[in-house]
């Protein structure tokens, strides 16, 4: 040391090389005083990071500001740092790809290097490779929270939390960690609570609102499902009522001609035949109400006694149908038809609403 205390001069060595004068780096310590050496010495002050034979990956790093050239600055900074990673930079003039653990000054890097070791069932490693920090699936395999924000059910000891990540990942998907294992992720947590809550809300309408659903759930689903398969039968019934009324000259040709039971008179018949559906309802007796439990075409009395069963009953106390009964019939049902239409397209309806 010098009397003013400041580090003593580096004394270069130079070599001839090409008609060029060269700097010798002979070890670790002239690669920790190159910041001392005049850079109108340095043989380049530049350098592309690509075209050169020189590993692309650590081009990059050594490139700060990723202008694509390499220059002393980058060079000085990358050993400044290696001077605070390194107990001593002659590791750097060794060559190889393996570094000693006793050699790595810096207490985090040191932390860094044993985990990777650990990760990788080698605790008892003194020294650390290239293809040990380069190989993330081995590092993070055995890992429970490797920061690649992937959440899987080996993350968790809680059994009921664990299940419910592999429901998440059954509904709306899954997303692979880096150990391999299927798991979820933000976006995937996000969409499944975003189904989850639209299609709950979607569920507790009917509660909230009486008219949606006038018998329950189940039970008014059953009245629009007998109303919705009978509906074709009961317009054409009615609307033959109206015509007649409209002009009673008209009744005969709206009830089925002689003809049509002739034509039935040889041939195999059964209650659902479609010849026998294909006729109206019930014989067509404008003015009166429909009675549904007689006279009724015998393809549709099956659907007809649903009808009085699941809808007409329960909603009317009735078993008999006016044109305006029918209109009403079908209003009173209309909010629990306009719900079930509402019903958001999801995929986490499969797990059930428990």
């Amino acid at each position: 040391m010098a009397s003013d205390d400041k580090p003593a001069a580096p004394v270069w060595s130079f070599c001839n090389q090409g008609s060029v004068t060269q700097v010798l780096l002979r070890n670790g310590a002239d690669i920790a005083a190159l910041e001392h050496l005049d850079q109108k010495l340095w043989i380049a002050l530049a350098i592309p990071t690509r075209g050169i034979e020189f590993d692309p990956r650590t081009a990059d790093l050594l490139d700060a500001d990723h202008d694509g050239r390499i220059r002393p600055p980058d060079i000085l900074a990358a050993i400044k740092w290696l001077k605070s990673a390194l107990l001593d930079l002659e590791e750097l003039r060794r060559g190889g790809d393996t570094l000693p653990l006793a050699v790595i000054r810096d207490p985090a890097l040191l932390a860094g290097a044993r985990r990777i070791l650990a990760n990788l069932g080698r605790t008892d490693a003194d020294s650390i490779s290239l293809a040990d920090v380069t190989d993330r699936d081995r590092i993070f395999a055995n890992t429970h929270f490797n920061g690649d924000g992937i959440i899987t059910p080996e993350n968790t000891t809680d059994a009921a939390l664990a299940q419910a990540i592999r429901d998440i990942n059954s509904t709306v998907g899954v997303k692979t960690d880096r150990s391999g294992r299927p798991g979820l992720d933000r976006e995937l947590l996000q969409s499944f609570l975003r189904q989850a809550q639209q299609f709950l809300a979607w569920v507790a309408r009917p509660d909230q609102d009486p008219a949606i659903a006038p018998l329950g759930v189940a039970a008014t689903a059953k009245a629009l499902d007998a109303v919705r398969h009978l509906k074709p039968k009961l317009d054409d019934y009615f609307t033959r009522c109206r015509l007649a009324e409209f002009d009673p000259q008209a009744l005969a040709a709206l009830n089925p001609d002689r003809s049509a039971y002739s034509a039935l008179s040889g041939q195999t018949l059964y209650d659902r035949a479609e010849a026998i559906a294909d006729l109206p309802l019930a014989t067509i007796n404008p003015g009166q109400p429909l009675d549904l439990q007689n006279n009724i075409n015998p393809a549709w009395s099956t659907a007809a006694r649903q009808l009085l069963d699941a809808a007409l009953s329960p909603l009317r106390q009735q078993t008999t149908l006016t044109a305006a009964d029918w209109q009403s019939l079908q209003d009173s049902l209309a909010p629990f038809a306009a719900w079930r239409q509402a019903k958001p397209e999801n995929t986490v309806e499969t797990l059930g609403l428990d």
